[in-house]
């Protein structure tokens, strides 16, 4: 059962991040609805149901189709927030027509999915202190600072955000956003950065900027690559 579940969890991810790459929608929007999905959304959506006796069909059962439909939605929201002409309800029930091949759904439920959706945050989604968010102030002041700053690669730094969102485990990191986007900077230097241009202190600085101890940085930065070599292993 947990299998099938870390199964269907790595298909939603696919899911989210390849929908927000065919709209051609900015990181930030994938990074929020990420945060707004699986951060917020999938963990508080039984107690919800338990709490408020909710009887909506699009939570019982909730399908795979129907969690696809909320992922949309969640990218929607994020869309309105973060996108200077945000998708319109048309062009979201067109979008998913073509990648929600099990069940076919409406304008109008688009629009219940989406007062549901929020009801089960309770209306809270400010994604301003989000890891996305605090990683891209870390990397600007980072090349700022260090002439190295050049040869970090901000594309491995997603890379690594995305598979850590793969299984339920290593996204619960998501719960420390500023220790996250912090290990996950240093991450992509040990990755990136050519060996020979290793001058700078990139640990003395992250703890003076984010007030986040070495130790705890080194732990997260072994945790994490661990994390991604493994998955990128044959």
């Amino acid at each position: 059962m947990s299998t099938e579940i870390g199964h269907l969890r790595r298909r939603l991810v696919e899911f989210l991040i390849q929908s927000t790459t065919q709209l051609e929608l900015p990181p930030i929007v994938k990074y929020s609805a990420l945060s707004l999905f699986f951060d917020r959304f999938r963990p508080n959506v039984v107690r919800f149901l338990q709490k408020k006796k909710a009887e909506h069909w699009l939570l019982q059962p909730l399908t795979e189709s129907n969690l696809q439909l909320f992922v949309l939605i969640s990218i929607w929201i994020s869309c309105k927030m973060h996108c200077t002409r945000g998708l319109s309800v048309h062009s979201l029930k067109s979008f998913g027509d073509k990648v929600i091949t099990e069940q076919l759904f409406m304008v109008r439920d688009f629009l219940d999915a989406e007062l549901v959706f929020l009801k089960v945050l309770k209306f809270e989604i400010g994604t301003l202190n989000i890891a996305y968010t605090l990683l891209e102030d870390l990397f600007i002041q980072f090349k700022e600072v260090a002439k190295v700053g050049e040869h970090l690669n901000f594309e491995a730094c997603m890379d690594m955000m995305d598979l850590l969102y793969e299984k339920e485990e290593t996204s619960l990191l998501y719960q420390y956003s500023k220790s996250l986007a912090a290990s996950i900077l240093v991450s992509s230097y040990i990755i990136t950065v050519p060996k020979q241009q290793y001058e700078f202190p990139i640990l003395p600085w992250v703890k003076m900027v984010t007030n986040k101890e070495e130790n705890e940085v080194v732990e997260l930065v072994g945790y994490i690559l661990s994390h991604v070599l493994y998955s990128n292993s044959p």
